[in-house]
């Protein structure tokens, strides 16, 4: 079975993580195993589930589910280390002075390095990585469109040998929807909603990538129109409480129906009132399409 590898990103603060988390569960009930992968330095999955730690080697969450947090210097480290195998030589080599100053500064070899190693189960290439599912919990909008452009880049920079070669490898991987899949997550709010659709149009028109939006948040009432107006009509708290309610109903269906002319695959995420992380995860798993 090819390895699913599956990106989810947004602008910050839309509730990224959750659904990276929901997604990797409702890959896990359908009897895969997934590694759900934090990038950058800090870990959100460690306060959210109360876990000990979270590092760059995986750590098991549930049955078929591991979290693993992953930097590009720690993912460049791995990789030279498979290359080298001497692990003294890999010591000098990344305990040098320049070396070290080479890969803080060196345009996009982090990202190039991230990608790498998301993307070297599908190319069997690097150390192995034995799961039938990656769930990136990616970086925001920006950051996540510098994270896919670093491999072309670099295969423009650097023409010929290994690391021209792996890097339009890792571009070609990217681009190949039937082993990626693209999850911009929005709230039915104009900012996030404008930077969703920003980012579905480069997406589309840079890598030939269709994402699908996740309007996560989306208020849902079982009330009907007369009983809406019933609640309105009366006085005090509950009327101003029906007032307030109808306006956000509104604003959001107005949100709805501009990510709809945007989006050819859009899914509506509701908004769940619960506080506990997994009841929360699981809820969520159990929406999505």
């Amino acid at each position: 079975m090819e390895q699913e590898i599956h990106f989810v990103t947004g602008k910050g603060g839309v509730g990224k993580s959750v659904i990276a988390a929901s997604l990797a569960l409702k890959k896990s009930r359908e009897g895969k195993k997934v590694l759900l992968v934090e990038l950058g330095d800090q870990s959100f999955f460690k306060d959210f589930f109360e876990l000990p730690a979270v590092g760059f080697q995986p750590t098991q969450l549930r049955d078929n589910i591991f979290v693993a947090l992953w930097t590009g210097e720690a993912c460049l480290q791995e990789y030279a280390r498979h290359l080298i195998k001497v692990e003294s030589l890999a010591k000098l080599f990344f305990e040098n002075a320049v070396m070290k100053a080479f890969v803080n500064v060196a345009p996009a070899l982090p990202e190039l390095a991230i990608m790498g190693k998301i993307t070297s189960g599908p190319r069997k290439h690097g150390p192995p990585l034995p799961f039938d599912c990656l769930v990136i919990d990616a970086f925001a909008t920006g950051h996540f469109m510098a994270l896919l452009e670093a491999p072309k880049g670099m295969a423009q920079a650097v023409q010929f040998g290994p690391m021209g070669e792996q890097s339009r490898s890792i571009d070609a991987c990217i681009r190949n929807t039937d082993l990626c899949h693209y999850h911009i997550v929005t709230l039915p709010e104009e900012l996030p909603v404008k930077e969703a659709s920003e980012l579905l149009a480069r997406l589309q028109a840079e890598f030939s990538i269709q994402g699908k939006l996740l309007v996560n948040k989306m208020l849902q009432t079982p009330l009907s129109k007369k009983e809406m107006q019933e609640a309105q009509s009366e006085e005090g708290d509950l009327g101003k409480f029906a007032n307030y309610l109808e306006h956000q109903l509104d604003r959001q269906t107005h949100m709805w129906t501009v990510a709809k002319e945007k989006a050819a695959h859009i899914q509506a995420v509701p908004l769940i009132f619960e506080t506990k992380p997994w009841p929360l995860v699981e809820h969520i798993a159990e929406t999505l399409k």
